[in-house]
Order: structure tokens, then sequence, then C-alpha cells
């Protein structure tokens, strides 16, 4: 029997319960890389969805009634950025949210807002999960690019181009609008307003200001197409106003 190889065998590997620390090792280690894998993966996920929010779809929190019975205060909207990346432009009808700075709210020089705090807010903008920034909107467009609109007709609705509009969305009980207007939408921008007419400060309200209370087109985030959120009210949003109103899809 060859002992002294078994003894010099047992000797390599460490007698008894002697493996014990090369297994709590392991162990710790595989403990790290499964965190290290959670943690990476965590990161991974933050990113596509903060790129996918940037680019493609992102949700937007509806905070207030202005846009009622449509979109409900609580409703996070789903923002399709996509929507006039390829040439399409803002129809009459579309639900778009923008972003009203130099329309809706004046212009900021040199904001002094902490980085670190506005690059968090960013993020959970683009994530959904908190309060959309001061200066973005959500309106309906009425008027697009050239189109003569008109308020109001002797049956108190608005007209578009000579052509009084049909507009089932609106909130049971308001009227069109109760501010007379007429105005020409410049060429590359939009005359917005809400659902909610009594309840919406949209480009009526702005018509004495800088820009008239016109929008930009390149300052259109995206078309909100879709209620994503709560699951009772899942459903597409865009009803339009130019079919109802048999004044075709005209763009501006």
């Amino acid at each position: 029997m060859d002992t002294e190889a078994e003894l010099t065998q047992r000797g390599h590997s460490s007698p008894g319960t002697g493996e014990g620390r090369p297994r709590f090792a392991l162990s710790g280690l595989r403990a790290f890389m499964t965190w290290r894998r959670a943690g990476v993966l965590g990161v991974v996920c933050t990113a596509f969805l903060l790129l996918f929010g940037n680019f493609v779809v992102q949700p937007f929190l509806i905070p207030s009634r202005s846009m009622e019975p449509t979109l409900k205060v609580g409703d996070r909207v789903l923002v399709n950025k996509l929507a006039y990346r390829f040439g399409s432009r803002p129809a009459r009808g579309d639900v778009v949210v923008f972003d009203g700075t130099g329309s809706f709210v004046p212009e900021r020089a040199g904001a002094g807002a902490n980085p670190v705090a506005g690059v968090l807010e960013d993020v959970g903008s683009a994530l959904g999960l908190g309060e959309p920034s001061d200066t973005d909107f959500v309106k309906r467009v009425v008027g697009v690019g050239g189109d003569d609109i008109v308020c109001c007709d002797a049956g108190g609705r608005i007209k578009v181009n000579g052509v009084a509009l049909a507009e089932p969305y609106l909130y049971p009980g308001d009227a069109p609008s109760k501010v007379p207007f007429r105005i020409v939408v410049p060429l590359g921008t939009l005359w917005v307003m809400g659902d909610h007419r009594s309840q919406s400060r949209d480009s009526r309200d702005h018509l004495g200001e800088p820009g008239g209370g016109m929008v930009p087109v390149e300052k259109v985030i995206g078309r909100a197409d879709w209620v994503g959120w709560p699951v009772s009210r899942w459903g597409a949003t865009r009803q339009d106003a130019a079919a109802a109103a048999g004044l075709g899809g005209g763009h501006g």
C-alpha cells in the first residue's frame, strides 16, 4: 500500500472540513457576480428605456383637466415621437405634446437650475415617473399653416377655411369657444386648443403675446396616440377633427 502517496494527496487538500474556506470564497464571488450582473442589467434596461423614451415613445403624465374627456388627470399617455420624423406633419385633430417655450411660456434667460436636479427630472420625465416639465403642454391641433380660423358662426361653431368644425371630443356642455377670434395660421405653425374649452389655457389666451398663440411645428415633441395607464382607460386618443368636418387632412 502506497501510504506516503495517499498522505501526500490528502496533504494537498486540507484534511477534514478544511475545504470550507475556499467554498465560502467561491460563494461570495458568485454572489458578487450575481449582484454585478443584476446591476449591469439594471443600467442597460434603464439606458434602453431612456433611449426609447427620448426617440420612440415617451410616457407623459396628464396634469390638468384641459383635455377632458379625451384625457383625464392622472392618465399616462404614450407620445409617439416618430409620428412626425419622416416627413409627416401634424394634422387637424391630432392630440400633440409640445414645448411651449416662446409660445405659451416666455423664454427664460440663463436658467440657473441645479444641473443634477435637471438631469433627474429629465430621467423621470423620459420614464413617465415624474411630473411633466412646466413648459410641456398637451392640446389638440385645430388649425395648421395657412388655415383661416373663425370663431364663431351663427351656430356657435368654429369655422376652418369656411367649413364649420364638428367637434365630438368637446367636454359635454362646453361651447367651442366663448372668446371670439379670427386668425390666419402662419406657415410652419399650429393653432391648438384643449377639449375642455372652459378649463383650457390654449392658443386663444396668447393672442396678444409674441407669437400670437401659434406653436411652431418644430416645437412639437410627438403625437399622443394612446392612453397607457390606467388599464381601464387603455385606448387610442386620436379623433380627426378634419375628417369630421370634411376638411381633409391638411398639413402646414
